[in-house]
């Protein structure tokens, strides 16, 4: 493939959400602005994921630092953020999460493989099914996982039917802002369930993900939560939403294990 089609392709991945998930999403962008690193290039890229802060963030790196500069800093803040995961999950622990995120996804495989004994809840992510990717990944590395339709939220975090109480709530993040994060729609009403049954509810993200800037919340195409629908019918399909501070307990990033006020004073 040449440089021009790899590029090409690169784009429509990331637009038609083949590659999902802020950190990959990053790479992914990181190496195609190196195929033709123009202002051009940087302009087409941006333009793709508006709510990605860290996007923005390594093609600016990008223009004065090499690629292997900028990969390696999520090397070592994935290995920091692992090793403060490990630390606060116990054996025995119940884990919910939701969505894909890798920084959470990673940090539970590095625990299972440090011998910890835990399992996960996590939902299906409609309308793409996100929740599908995490659970295989988990299942993989001997994780067990079970999942629960989006609309079974509240049994899922309130032991009922026969569910376990959940012990901790690991959510991604796709920006921190400094009244809370962006995350995957459903992240809110996870957050508030969660705070009522006083369940802590932990961010997982690198810290590249902070912005000072307005994050809008992306529309996805409407054709993914029903195709062909009858005319006349509104679909909305928001693709995220806003997750306030007072609903987190702490945020887990290469910093620390901090409250999120702590946090945005070391990061602004």
């Amino acid at each position: 493939m040449n440089k021009k089609k790899e590029f090409n392709q690169i784009l429509k991945n990331i637009k038609n959400i083949k590659i999902q998930g802020a950190k990959n999403i990053a790479k992914a962008a990181l190496k195609a602005y190196f195929l033709f690193p123009t202002k051009s290039s940087k302009k087409k890229l941006l333009y793709l994921r508006p709510t990605e802060p860290m996007l923005e963030r390594v093609l600016n790196l990008a223009e004065k630092n090499s690629k292997e500069k900028i990969l390696e800093h999520f090397k070592i803040s994935q290995n920091k953020i692992n090793n403060l995961v490990y630390k606060l999950i116990k054996n025995k622990d119940v884990v919910f999460t939701h969505c894909h995120s890798t920084n959470v996804v990673n940090a539970l495989v590095y625990t299972r493989k440090k011998r910890k004994k835990f399992e996960v809840y996590n939902t299906e992510t409609r309308p793409l099914f996100q929740g599908r990717k995490t659970a295989k990944e988990l299942k993989k590395e001997g994780i067990k996982v079970t999942m629960f339709v989006d609309s079974a939220l509240g049994i899922a975090l309130s032991k009922e039917l026969g569910t376990k109480k959940v012990s901790k709530v690991f959510l991604g993040a796709d920006a921190l802002t400094k009244k809370g994060i962006i995350n995957k729609v459903g992240s809110e009403v996870i957050a508030k369930i969660a705070k009522s049954e006083k369940i802590p509810v932990f961010i997982v993200a690198d810290s590249w993900k902070f912005s000072r800037k307005f994050v809008p919340i992306e529309q996805r195409k409407l054709n993914e939560v029903w195709d062909k629908a009858p005319k006349n019918i509104k679909i909305r399909n928001p693709a995220f939403e806003f997750v306030d501070k007072k609903y987190i307990t702490k945020i887990i990033t290469e910093q620390g294990v901090l409250s999120y006020e702590k946090f945005w004073r070391k990061v602004k």
